[in-house]
């Protein structure tokens, strides 16, 4: 499941590369680039949010 996660990280900066290199595009009132990272600031914290719920750390301090 790990690896899964890994490689889902990647997908902002393969998107990134390919796909937002413009600046005309509005969403929400913003340019598509910074609506770009901030979409994947959200995204990145609500996927560590589950990802802490799924794996939490045990109490005695190693993770499992």
């Amino acid at each position: 499941m790990k690896k899964i996660c890994i490689l889902l990280s990647i997908i902002p900066f393969i998107g990134s590369l390919t796909v937002i290199n413009k600046v005309e595009p509005y969403v929400l009132g913003m340019p598509f680039v910074m609506f770009w990272a901030t979409l994947w600031l959200v995204l990145s914290a609500i996927g560590m949010g589950i990802s802490n719920l799924l794996y939490p750390i045990e109490e005695d301090g190693e993770e499992s």
